[in-house]
């Protein structure tokens, strides 16, 4: 499809417009903080942050500062989301280990034995998905939020297993870390500030 062809749905007055040509941009009043859609783009995006409306309007780039955080109910359910499909996973495991192990006691054993290795699969799943292009786990995507640097954008591998593994002294708080995020302006538990990380959300229109 040529770019000339993409309908554009501005938001003019606090509304959603359109759909415009992008020659039909030019008899708009567009500004750089003008809030643009196209119909492959999940959500709306600043008209400076697309390439075609810069080289067409004269915008620069400016990078802009998250401001729409996750809440902590949403988060939460985020993580009971993620801990439910690695349950789902481990007793899919355990099942099939049934099947080599006959002993009803030592199958009780193996299944109860290897219950602690779900949080490990979780810190290793979640560190490896955050830093990941979707910045996210299946429960983070599913509810439309990820984590991010300070300034919106995706971390690094390194800065991901180091958010998560300072999640222990939020849990050592006896889950105060957790409960910070209330007391945040950007909803950060005490492990994003420490890892100086974000979970955003979408914008609302």
């Amino acid at each position: 499809m040529e770019i000339n062809k993409v309908g554009y749905t501005v938001v003019i007055n606090g509304k959603p417009e359109g759909p415009y040509s992008l020659e039909e941009l030019k008899t708009l009043n567009i500004q750089a903080g003008t809030f643009i859609r196209t119909p492959g783009m999940d959500d709306y995006k600043e008209a400076h942050e697309l390439q075609e409306l810069r080289e067409l309007l004269g915008f620069t780039y400016q990078l802009t500062a998250p401001q729409y955080f996750a809440s902590f109910d949403q988060r939460l359910l985020a993580s009971v989301i993620d801990y439910f499909f690695l349950l789902c996973a481990y007793v899919v495991l355990a099942l099939l280990s049934f099947i080599v192990v006959e002993d009803k006691a030592q199958r009780i054993t193996l299944a109860l034995a290897g219950l602690p290795l779900i949080p490990l699969a979780k810190y290793i799943y979640g560190s490896v998905a955050e830093a990941s292009e979707k910045q996210g786990t299946i429960g983070k995507r599913l509810l439309r939020i990820k984590v991010t640097d300070m300034d919106g954008k995706r971390i690094t591998p390194a800065h991901s297993f180091g958010r998560n593994t300072a999640k222990i002294f939020s849990v050592m708080t006896l889950f105060i870390g957790y409960l910070y995020s209330f007391l945040n302006k950007k909803q950060q538990c005490l492990h994003d500030v420490m890892a100086n990380t974000l979970v955003v959300k979408e914008r609302l229109i």
